[in-house]
């Protein structure tokens, strides 16, 4: 399964970054019997926060699925490091959790979402089928216009 997924990230593009060390006290991950919590990730790009201010204000929906995608890459990036570089011990992608820092009449969070979600799916096949909330936010870390945490059970 490690090489379908690295097959799929590459047809798509995606290069995975490094994990990114955490920005305050907590870790990036933690792995609990046959489950693995990463940490709320940012639309990290190149060592900074690429999507910044508030969707329905700022940033436009499009820009924030975009935003959603980094954030899933950067899911993926921490999953790697957590398992060893062995994304095939992935047997399913359980919850993501998405935040949107969003004006209060914005009521398109799930849209916004869907930017991870499908990346997810599409890189992880069956696997990558998960179970979701997507949630407005008053203000996100550093400005972000999104945050996605995930729960993941492994091999």
């Amino acid at each position: 399964m490690s090489a379908e997924i690295e097959t799929r990230l590459a047809e798509l593009g995606i290069t995975l970054p490094l994990a990114a060390a955490p920005a305050a006290n907590y870790v990036p991950y933690v792995i609990s019997g046959s489950m693995l919590y990463i940490s709320g990730q940012l639309p990290m790009e190149g060592g900074k926060v690429a999507v910044t201010g508030h969707v329905g204000k700022d940033v436009d929906i499009a820009t924030a699925q975009r935003a959603a995608e980094l954030c899933a890459i950067n899911i993926l990036a921490q999953a790697k490091a957590a398992l060893s570089d062995d994304l095939g011990r992935i047997r399913r992608l359980v919850k993501i959790n998405g935040f949107v820092a969003s004006v209060p009449d914005f009521v398109e969070q799930h849209l916004v979402i869907n930017g991870a979600s499908n990346l997810l799916a599409n890189v992880l096949g069956e696997a990558g089928k998960h179970a979701r909330a997507a949630v407005g936010m008053a203000a996100l870390p550093f400005n972000a216009a999104v945050e996605i945490d995930a729960v993941i059970e492994i091999a």
